[in-house]
C-alpha cells in the first residue's frame, strides 16, 4: 500500500468500540483506567524478563550514550527507564503518550520531559532525536503510514527507528497455546491480581489486535515506504519482533 494512503494495524472490533472514528477516545480511555495496574500485570505477561529484553534490544539497535531519544507511547516507562540506563543521561529521554493516566503514572517514576500526543501528528520538531523507540504500541495506532512518517520526519539523518512487538508465532500449535495464555489466562490474572475488571478488559484486546495485526512483513515494507533504509525485523523466540528501520 502506498505510504499516502491509511494502513490500519487491525480492522475495526466491534465487541470494543463501533467503527474507527471512536477507536482512539476507546484507548486512551482504556489505559487511562488501567495505568495504575500496568506494571504489576505487566510482570505476568513477560514472565520477569522485559527489563533485559528491552535493554538488550536498545543496545542492539545501536542505543548508546550521548544519544537523545524520544520513547513514543511511553506508557509506565518500561522502555523509557532501560534508555535511561544505557545514556546515563535523564534530559536525553523525552516520553511521549496519548494517555494522560499513563503519563501521570510515569511522572511518578521517572524525572524526564514528557510530552502528551498523538503519534500519529507528534508535536515534535523536524530532526530532533536520534533515536525512536516505541514498545508494544504499534496495534494502537490509527495508521501506520502517517505513524512512520512521523517517526522519520523527527529523526535526524541516521537516526534509528526501532518498534518492539509481538506477533504471532508460525506454528499452530505455538498460536493455539499463545492464544490460551494472552486470551484467557493473563485477562483472567490481569483481574485477580488487581480486582479491576478494566484491566481484564485491556489484557483481552491486547491479544485480539495481537491476532487481528497486519502481518510483520507488511509493517517492514511500511517503514520503508516511509522513507527509512535497512528496514527489517529481528525474531526472538518466535514471538517477540523488533522492528528496525535507519533514516538515510
Amino acid at each position: 500500500m502506498k505510504s499516502d494512503q491509511p494502513l490500519k494495524p487491525h480492522p475495526v472490533l466491534p465487541e470494543y468500540y463501533p467503527d474507527l472514528a471512536q477507536r482512539p477516545a476507546f484507548v486512551r480511555g482504556l489505559f487511562d483506567r488501567t495505568a495504575g495496574y500496568y506494571d504489576r500485570v505487566n510482570l505476568l505477561l513477560s514472565w520477569g524478563s522485559g527489563s533485559w529484553y528491552r535493554r538488550h534490544a536498545l543496545v542492539r539497535a545501536g542505543l548508546r550514550p550521548g544519544m537523545s531519544v524520544l520513547d513514543v507511547a511511553i506508557g509506565t516507562g518500561l522502555v523509557a527507564r532501560q534508555a535511561l540506563a544505557i545514556t546515563q543521561d535523564r534530559r536525553a529521554v523525552v516520553g511521549l503518550d496519548v494517555s494522560a493516566g499513563m503519563l501521570d503514572e510515569v511522572r511518578r517514576l521517572l524525572d524526564i520531559p514528557l510530552v502528551q500526543g498523538q503519534m500519529e501528528q507528534l508535536p515534535v520538531a523536524d530532526e530532533r532525536f536520534d533515536f525512536v523507540s516505541m514498545g508494544y504500541a504499534l496495534r494502537h495506532v490509527v495508521d501506520l503510514n502517517a505513524t512512520f512518517r512521523e517517526f522519520q520526519r523527527v529523526l535526524k539523518p541516521g537516526g534509528v527507528l526501532l518498534i518492539l512487538e509481538i506477533a504471532q508465532p508460525t506454528t499452530p500449535l505455538k498460536r493455539t497455546a499463545l492464544k490460551f495464555y494472552l486470551g484467557r489466562v493473563i485477562p483472567l490474572l490481569g483481574r485477580l491480581s488487581t480486582g479491576q475488571r478494566e484491566m481484564q478488559t485491556l489484557m483481552r484486546y491486547y491479544w485480539d489486535t495481537i491476532e487481528n495485526c497486519v502481518p510483520p512483513d507488511t509493517i517492514v515494507q511500511a517503514i520503508r515506504d516511509a522513507g527509512f533504509a535497512e528496514a527489517g525485523c529481528d525474531v526472538e523466540f518466535d514471538l517477540f519482533r523488533a522492528y528496525f528501520g535507519r533514516k538515510g
